[in-house]
């Protein structure tokens, strides 16, 4: 198992409790309003929100819900002003981390970023100090079960796909995050089913962490758990074999 995509597909397979989901919503409905806010309210005119309103959907957002964040960020309904920010750091076996927040206090998301860090075995590092270590790309998980690999190849490479990977139960297609909506339209049209569609923070090469796998898993659980953390990326690669004992 290697980096984020595949990492926050395997745990919503997994389910998530109630404060878990409300957690979800509560930072899917920033990401919505601050793509509004970027974009403009029409999803059929801004990209950027309609990918993020799909996403919102796939866990089951109420459509009100999303209707309000979306007038939040155009500014009909009064909201709380948030901006970006990506920290970097280093985690167990030196792996790159790179933290994506959005914040109404700085401060305090520092705050909470480093101590999550500190706890779990993990050090906030500088600006720019692993942000070359990743490319941002488009990335599309599609279910392998019953899909021939030369046939989605051809549908994804003609539609802009750069690599066509399996991935475990996924083909992984990556694009350059302009592809993404295409790529996606034309899977969808070709009959595949579509499990996650999002612009990500790739990792060029991964380190093994078999070692030091629950250590790894918990630090980016502990980071994922803040609420203005919207995503955290990694090169962290785990053997499927060292997967396989930690869930039994």
């Amino acid at each position: 198992m290697s980096g984020h995509s595949r990492w926050s597909t395997i745990k919503r397979k997994k389910g998530a409790a109630d404060q878990k989901r409300g957690r979800e919503f509560s930072k899917m409905i920033r990401v919505i309003t601050q793509a509004a806010r970027a974009g403009g309210g029409d999803p059929d005119q801004n990209a950027t929100l309609r990918s993020v309103v799909d996403k919102a959907k796939s866990i089951n957002m109420p459509t009100d819900t999303i209707a309000r964040a979306i007038k939040r960020g155009t500014g009909e309904i009064e909201g709380a002003n948030y901006e970006e920010i990506t920290y970097e750091g280093y985690g167990p076996s030196g792996i790159a981390l790179l933290i994506a927040t959005l914040t109404d206090n700085r401060n305090r998301t520092t705050a909470d970023v480093r101590h999550a860090l500190n706890k779990y075995g993990g050090a906030l590092g500088e600006a720019g100090c692993v942000q070359w270590m990743f490319s941002k790309k488009g990335v599309i998980l599609v279910p392998s079960e019953g899909v021939d690999e030369e046939k989605i190849m051809e549908v994804g490479i003609e539609a802009g796909a750069e690599e066509v990977l399996e991935e475990g139960d996924f083909f992984k297609l990556l694009c350059s995050p302009s592809d993404l909506e295409p790529l996606k339209k034309a899977l969808s049209g070709a009959g595949y089913t579509i499990d996650n569609a999002e612009v990500s923070m790739e990792a060029q090469t991964t380190i093994d962490v078999s070692d030091k796998a629950e250590s790894v898993l918990r630090l980016i659980d502990a980071l994922e758990d803040l609420d203005d953390v919207q995503d955290v990326y990694s090169n962290f690669d785990i053997p499927d074999s060292v997967m396989e004992k930690l869930d039994a």
